[in-house]
């Protein structure tokens, strides 16, 4: 789809994000329909790494969120993706390709070591760059049953993921 501007969000598009984020979410099996509120709790707390929106001709259609992430090996510069929403009418153009795409680049640059999500692998996924790292776990805290489920992650350079448990702010967590 042309004519998509991948820009960071502003203070002004706060309410924008919340309504795509609502409408993005509201058909996906498994959301608890919270993933507006972690935005705004990420805002608040000031854990934001990255805020990027897609915008397309003044319309925000999409919309990335990335946060530190903490690794009980003490290892840094490891960044949380999500929550990543596209408005229903815009899937399937690549705009969620871009936002991460841009997000890998824009954290790359600032010299984080990778970033990590907590998501099924898919198509998505895997075409930017992203791999099952069994050695790096969601803390058991953090889930339900304390299943320490394994995350996808992207290391950026030469770099190899660490053996650790990660944990992630607490907006990120089911309510």
């Amino acid at each position: 789809m042309s004519g998509i501007v991948i820009r960071p969000a502003t203070p002004a598009d706060a309410e924008a994000i919340e309504l795509l984020t609502l409408v993005a979410y509201f058909d996906v099996p498994g959301s608890r329909h919270h993933e507006h509120a972690a935005i705004a709790a990420l805002r608040e707390d000031g854990a934001l790494s990255l805020s990027l929106l897609a915008d397309h001709d003044g319309y925000v259609v999409g919309y990335l969120a990335a946060s530190p992430a903490t690794l009980s090996d003490g290892s840094r510069g490891w960044h949380a993706i999500g929550p990543l929403a596209v408005g229903p009418g815009h899937r399937g153009h690549g705009i969620a390709g871009q936002l991460l795409r841009t997000a890998q680049a824009q954290l790359a640059g600032l010299g984080a070591a990778g970033c990590l999500v907590d998501a099924e692998p898919g198509g998505l996924w895997r075409s930017t760059g992203f791999s099952v790292e069994p050695g790096l776990t969601l803390a058991s805290d953090d889930v339900e049953a304390g299943s320490g489920r394994p995350l996808l992650v992207h290391a950026f350079g030469d770099r190899l993921p660490p053996l650790a448990e990660v944990t992630l702010h607490p907006a990120l967590l089911p309510p």
